[in-house]
């Protein structure tokens, strides 16, 4: 439920969006917990406000929340695999592939080697839904739009690494990051293998979140000059002006009068796109 705020919100859904939009899931756990078939009710989120406010301030400003560079990153990922059990080396690789990729924890932990494009180094991401035995349904990246993302070289060894340990003629359809029994990585495994929090604060990272490495990379690649709109189309994100708290302040400030100009000579247009109401063609 979490996740799927923190989605919302990003997307540009107001308090009373999200509240209305869970409040019937709310309303059937409710009833039953009070039949006993359940003895908490898994859709009720404690604190949503706290939790909203907390994203919106995230998204004021998101550029603050990234790492610094390359060195910062991997330095965190060898921390967190240096305080796992075992040292196991699939939680430095989820954390250095979310970061580069401007991916969520849970998108990564979805990947599947069909996804990856080894010859391009292009990531597939789009929803993925699958069933399990148990019947439980699977939604790797629990969004809404397709897109793809670049993979960079500092990253593509532990790609073809983790292809690799799937064997010499690998199905496609296995995943490429699992944690050390196979199993799916969450944020909340992620957090409790690798002692997450007392990590990033032993880093001098306090402000970073599991979820928050998606900052950093699309952080990185708006520093690295890519285009606001390619930008977009590679976080996904359903609003230009989103896309745009991303870029430095100096470069949102011309951004910024360039669509007051468009908006001067044609009132109907907005950064989400062609508004109704204004006998806007759709060939314009």
């Amino acid at each position: 439920m979490d996740r799927a705020v923190y989605g919302w919100i990003e997307d540009g859904a107001g308090l009373s969006t999200v509240k209305n939009t869970i409040a019937i899931l709310v309303r059937v756990m409710q009833q039953a917990q009070r039949d006993g078939l359940i003895e908490t009710n898994p859709a009720r989120v404690t604190g949503r406000q706290h939790s909203y406010r907390t994203a919106e301030d995230e998204l004021d400003n998101p550029r603050v929340l990234a790492l610094r560079d390359w060195a910062a990153l991997d330095g965190l990922a060898d921390a967190l695999v240096a305080r796992s059990h075992g040292r196991y080396r699939g939680w430095g690789d989820v954390v250095r592939f979310a970061g580069c990729t401007a991916a969520r924890i849970g998108e990564v932990s979805g990947v599947r080697i069909k996804d990856i494009d080894t010859t391009t180094w292009m990531w597939n991401l789009c929803r993925q839904t699958t069933t399990s035995p148990g019947g439980l349904v699977d939604k790797g990246t629990k969004g809404k739009r397709r897109r793809w993302v670049p993979i960079i070289p500092q990253v593509r060894p532990l790609v073809l690494h983790r292809i690799a340990l799937a064997g010499p003629d690998p199905d496609p359809m296995t995943r490429l990051f699992t944690g050390p029994r196979g199993g799916r990585i969450t944020t909340a495994i992620l957090r409790d293998a690798t002692h997450w929090d007392e990590v990033v604060a032993a880093q001098g990272y306090e402000f970073l979140l599991r979820h928050g490495l998606r900052h950093t990379g699309l952080t990185w690649m708006a520093d690295a000059g890519v285009p606001v709109h390619v930008l977009r189309k590679i976080a996904g994100h359903g609003s230009l002006s989103t896309t745009q708290r991303y870029l430095h302040p100096e470069l949102r400030l011309v951004t910024s009068a360039s669509e007051a100009l468009q908006v001067h000579l044609n009132p109907g247009w907005s950064p989400s796109g062609p508004q109704e109401g204004f006998g806007i063609s759709s060939n314009r």
